[in-house]
């Protein structure tokens, strides 16, 4: 198979990076080694504010499970309570259906000329006189080569992308946290905020969050920084806030993941290789949320894409 582009990794980033890549004209290929895409989710699925995500994309209804008018944030004692509220501006946030939202960018970069391949695990570059030109893959159990003169790496916080690239990834512990989430029923749940609880001793360099999801649903999930967690620990202190706060609540889902928090690196890209969203720590270093720098990031490296392939340059 030969390609202008391939793009490995279809979620937020990956979408809009070959989205926007077929929208220049160019033959683009997306890679995804799962099944089915936006399964499964390792996110807190929260977008803060409404105006950021309708500008890179027309949303869809289907993508929200819910619309927050502001978020609460609670001090390490407890006692204190800062309340920020949308002004009615585009301020507010949404909590996004992951699945629906991730498979919706992906049907966008489809319906742009995408060929989309799920089940399709990429296995190593191809190269030629040094450099690469395409990636070797494994779809649906066939081997599959495709040739390409760029490489988009949209492949998450553990980029073998980026390792095969000979770009450094790898990140200290202080640099990356380790989270645990919970999906829950709770009819107590406050559906028009998302909360914020902080202090060491609840989520050491870190915070615990509860972002709504409607129907008596909410994520509830810890972050926890790498340089301060034990084997355990993420999901211990977890029990602990639920127990504490939520005893009530019916756990309906897990998930675990560890999210960059080391800012940008120096570079996140190589002779025919750009990588994008958490394969390039493109994170917010504060927060942890990533969903719309993913998605800048892939729209950027897609216009790059276009001018590169265009000229017959896509080396450094």
């Amino acid at each position: 198979m030969k390609c202008d582009v391939v793009v490995i990794g279809a979620g937020p980033g990956g979408s809009m990076a070959a989205k926007t890549a077929a929208e220049s004209g160019l033959n683009v290929v997306l890679l995804e080694k799962r099944p089915e895409i936006g399964e499964p989710i390792r996110c807190a699925e929260g977008v803060s504010i409404r105006s950021e995500l309708r500008e890179l994309i027309k949303v869809q209804p289907g993508w929200i499970s819910t619309e927050v008018n502001g978020v609460r944030m609670y001090s390490p004692n407890n006692d204190n309570v800062f309340t920020t509220v949308n002004d009615g501006g585009g301020g507010g946030g949404y909590i996004l259906e992951r699945k629906t939202f991730d498979r919706g960018l992906a049907l966008q970069a489809a319906c742009a000329g995408a060929k989309v391949l799920v089940k399709t695990r990429a296995t190593g570059l191809i190269r030629k006189d040094g450099l690469p030109c395409g990636v070797s893959a494994i779809c649906r159990g066939e081997h599959l080569q495709i040739e390409a003169p760029l490489i988009i790496g949209a492949d998450g916080v553990e980029s073998k992308v980026a390792r095969w690239a000979g770009i450094d990834t790898r990140l200290k512990p202080e640099d990356i946290m380790v989270c645990a989430e919970y999906q829950v029923l709770d009819a107590g749940i406050d559906q028009e905020y998302c909360e914020f609880f902080f202090g060491n001793r609840m989520a050491p360099g870190g915070y615990i969050w509860i972002f709504p999801q409607g129907g008596s649903l909410a994520n509830v999930g810890i972050g926890v920084q790498g340089s301060q967690s034990g084997p355990g620990e993420p999901i211990r202190l977890l029990e602990r806030f639920m127990q504490s706060k939520m005893p009530r609540a019916k756990i309906l889902q897990m998930v675990a993941g560890g999210i960059p928090t080391s800012g940008p690196m120096k570079t996140s890209t190589s002779d025919g290789i750009m990588l994008v969203g958490d394969a390039a720590h493109q994170s917010d270093p504060l927060t942890g949320g990533g969903i719309i720098n993913a998605m800048r990031a892939g729209i950027m490296a897609g216009e790059m894409a276009g001018k590169a392939v265009s000229s017959g340059e896509a080396s450094t």
